[in-house]
């Protein structure tokens, strides 16, 4: 059993999130932040049995800003 589990999270170009877990093929996307952890708990939820379920999900917030100079 995990103890956690790691989504890379990044803008997606048409809004909203996308999030991918490393080492597991789970993906999810949301509007919101709030509303993607949610997808998050759903879908490691369904991936997993109770019993091999990870207890924390981690989300690692990848973000783009371009500066001007």
């Amino acid at each position: 059993m995990a103890k956690e589990i790691i989504f890379v999270v990044e803008e997606a170009a048409e809004g909203g999130y996308a999030a991918q877990a490393l080492g597991f093929s789970i993906f999810t996307q949301a509007d919101s932040i709030d509303e993607l952890k949610q997808m998050t708990r759903d879908a490691v939820a369904c991936h997993f049995d109770e019993a091999e379920k990870p207890q924390i999900i981690r989300l690692h917030i990848i973000r783009d800003e371009a500066i001007l100079v």
